[in-house]
């Protein structure tokens, strides 16, 4: 017996073909899923001798096979969730693309306090801005002509403004959060909008104080009884009105309620454009409908100080310029582009997907086999087990 040559064992053509089979559909398969390995190798249970398993676990396909990164992002769940989510005590936002105040906030704050710190900075400075004396610019008797419309109330208060670029905003922030719990867009949404409308109220009180430019009713201010008065030698008025009323003379250029408002609902029709993906390439133009709406808003603000002859109008057009141009840096700071396909969340939501899936992709790596086994099995893996005997004794490296 021993004096025979041992012959390799070659498989039957049915072990064969079952196993060209089995490779060719899983070859062919439509998509793969770029997260996670979809054919595992031979393997078997630790120390249980038999049957040999061969695993393959399907990669999720779209019906045009085609899914966004975007997609898989919010619908994957980390491997160390998966393990967890029948733990007691595991919550649902611990979940990957479910970020929620409780599981996230402490740390996004403490990650931005800095930002916080030169937010309450600008707001110091603002207020320091308004306490200066603005330029007073030379004012003859030749130009009252067209600074001598009548002294009028405003049609929008100056503490409506606030509410309406930043607190209406604010509520279709929490709104989304409540909805999708999704923490880093409820904080940069409100970070940045307080950016936005903090930077442009520097900018714009910079320059009302730099360039003193008279308001359209400054006659009424400066002579509030009719009788004008001037300056024998220069020429220039000498008011004798209520002196922060011809303070306040002093400052219409830019207009602070335009870039105000301009500043604050122009981060928000930024905000809808990539929140209603209103450039995804669809053809609804409907939901620019929705995105114009917050500057149409901003639009009739600016139009009513040219209409309470507290602007002309050059002011309101400068001073939307500004606080658009505002908005956008402060949007794109946090946010995609809007018709990017990223654009329904901040960068920072992405950043953090990516940081949880590396760290569960390092834990599968130290998973023993009935950790793997259990995971795939809920995932809703493919099992193609063959008790054949033949298999068995290749695995085991028996010939015949």
């Amino acid at each position: 017996m021993e004096s025979e040559k041992r012959r390799t064992f070659l498989p039957s053509s049915s072990a064969a073909g079952c196993c060209f089979r089995v490779a060719s559909s899983l070859l062919h398969s439509c998509c793969y899923s770029a997260s996670s390995p979809s054919i595992h190798s031979l393997s078997r249970p630790r120390g249980k001798p038999g049957n040999a398993t061969l695993r393959a676990t399907p990669a999720p396909r779209s019906q045009n096979c085609n899914i966004s990164r975007r997609c898989e992002l919010e619908e994957e769940e980390p491997l160390v969730s998966r393990q967890r989510g029948s733990e007691p005590g595991i919550m649902a936002d611990t979940r990957l693309g479910c970020h929620t105040i409780g599981s996230h906030g402490i740390k996004v704050a403490k990650f931005h306090l800095y930002d916080w710190m030169i937010l309450i900075f600008l707001a110091v400075v603002y207020g320091l801005f308004n306490i200066i004396e603005p330029f007073h610019r030379f004012v003859g008797s030749d130009m009252l002509t067209d600074l001598r419309y009548p002294l009028k109330g405003n049609t929008v208060p100056f503490w409506a403004v606030p509410l309406i670029a930043i607190v209406l905003p604010w509520a279709i922030f929490g709104g989304i959060y409540f909805k999708k719990k999704n923490v880093y867009d409820l904080h940069h949404g409100i970070l940045g909008i307080l950016y936005s409308v903090l930077i442009t109220a520097v900018i714009t009180d910079a320059i009302k104080n730099g360039v003193g430019r008279p308001r359209p009713d400054f006659f009424w201010r400066c002579f509030p009884d009719g009788k004008p008065n001037f300056n024998n030698v220069t020429g220039d008025v000498i008011c004798h009105g209520e002196r922060s009323v011809i303070k306040e003379g002093y400052k219409s250029f830019p207009s602070g309620h335009s870039s105000g408002a301009f500043a604050g609902l122009g981060f928000l029709a930024w905000y809808l454009a990539g929140k209603l993906k209103a450039f995804n390439r669809e053809g609804h133009i409907a939901k620019l409908c929705l995105v114009f709406l917050p500057l149409l808003v901003a639009s009739l603000v600016a139009v009513s100080r040219v209409d309470d002859y507290w602007h002309h109008w050059q002011d309101v057009f400068a001073g939307g310029i500004i606080g658009l141009t505002v908005a956008s840096f402060c949007y794109l700071q946090f946010f995609p582009y809007p018709f990017d396909a990223d654009a329904i969340w901040p960068h920072a939501h992405f950043q953090q997907l990516a940081e949880s899936r590396s760290n569960g992709n390092e834990n599968s790596h130290n998973m023993g086999w009935t950790e793997t086994d259990a995971f795939h099995e809920g995932a809703g893996a493919v099992a193609l087990r063959d008790t054949s005997l033949v298999l068995d004794s290749m695995e085991s490296g028996r010939r015949f």
